[in-house]
């Protein structure tokens, strides 16, 4: 018996106000254009979009808000009613609460009711890994449309009122390197919903043993004075293992999926910034596909990301084409991949 094959039907994405240049976070931040020109070179992005107001400090949105948003767009994208979906799952990094869980604040704006509904707490992969769970649970037969989401408010981590020339590198890095952003995809067992077929997903924790390279700290009552700083990154080893661990990726989905190198159109790199897209796109070595990368414009949204490449992907795709998307999860180093071809 073959399995049942799984479709793309649609895909959505939101993002919050206006985009935000690296001369706004300048001044915002009082900072040296020396400082601009670093991000510029080192950091590779352009601009990115935030929920909170970097002149009054209002936050307008909710990750919540804007993944009801992106889901309604898949949704409309798709022809599919709220009541069609018989599945959820949603991956994150920063919920608005740790309960109810956004994914059940989700649904309930769109009036899902009585299914079942998974939200996955994970730094990049998250995504990934929301996709390979909701393709293993459709490829049961047991559900028929699933709605999968992915988002993150990375703002909510930083403090817009600290003395911003006194961060160590590590923690300033961050107030460049992320934006805001949400993004779904409805995903189908039925073949005339197929905008792509899902031919693979991956995901694997690999850090036996090994160190955080990023860490996102929970402050409770009892615990909110401590002088732990609340996100961190260990960019030198980010730098050091994501290009690697990518084409390690690459290399596994391909023999995973029964692919050759050159069957490959389209390549859905990491999206940390700008300047390390680069280094994993000449690391993947595939000069047979294009990049579809929005970093520079978007910042690095996370769990958001791969809907935004997978939405323009879908543009960009003539019938039979291929693509891989590929994910490196830092926190605890978590490898993800998909493939997806056009129908």
């Amino acid at each position: 018996m073959q399995p049942q094959r799984i479709h793309v039907a649609s895909a959505g994405t939101a993002l919050p106000g206006a985009p935000v240049d690296n001369a706004a976070l300048t001044r915002r931040f009082g900072m040296s254009d020396q400082w601009e020109e670093w991000i510029g070179v080192f950091i590779a992005t352009e601009t990115r979009h935030l929920t909170v107001d970097l002149d009054t400090g209002e936050r307008r949105n909710t990750l919540a808000d804007l993944c009801e948003l992106a889901a309604r767009r898949a949704l409309d994208g798709a022809a599919t009613a709220a009541a069609d979906i018989d599945l959820v799952v949603m991956g994150t990094a920063t919920p608005d609460r740790l309960l109810p869980t956004t994914a059940s604040v989700v649904a309930d704006r769109l009036g899902i009711d009585g299914i079942p509904v998974f939200q996955l707490q994970s730094g990049c992969t998250g995504a990934f890994q929301a996709l390979d769970l909701a393709h293993r649970l459709l490829t049961t037969g047991a559900y028929r449309r699933a709605l999968v989401i992915g988002g993150e408010l990375n703002e909510k981590y930083f403090d817009l009122g600290q003395d911003f020339s006194a961060l160590r590198p590590e923690q300033l890095i961050n107030y460049v390197l992320f934006g805001d952003g949400a993004g779904a995809l409805v995903l189908s067992t039925e073949p005339e919903d197929a905008l792509a077929t899902v031919c693979l997903t991956s995901s694997r924790l690999t850090g036996h043993g090994r160190e955080p390279g990023q860490i996102l700290e929970w402050f409770g009552p009892a615990d909110r004075m401590s002088d732990r700083v609340p996100a961190a990154e260990d960019y030198k080893a980010i730098e050091e293992s994501v290009p690697r661990m990518s084409r390690e990726i690459l290399d596994q989905v391909l023999a995973d999926v029964g692919w050759k190198r050159e069957d490959v159109a389209y390549v859905l790199p990491p999206q940390l910034s700008g300047r390390m897209t680069r280094r994993v796109v000449d690391e993947l070595d595939l000069p047979g596909a294009e990049e579809v990368s929005c970093v520079t414009r978007i910042g690095n949204t996370g769990n958001a990301t791969p809907f935004f490449q997978v939405e323009r992907a879908l543009q960009l795709m003539a019938p039979g084409d291929r693509a891989v998307g590929i994910s490196v999860e830092s926190s605890k180093w978590i490898r993800a991949g998909f493939a997806i071809e056009r129908v």
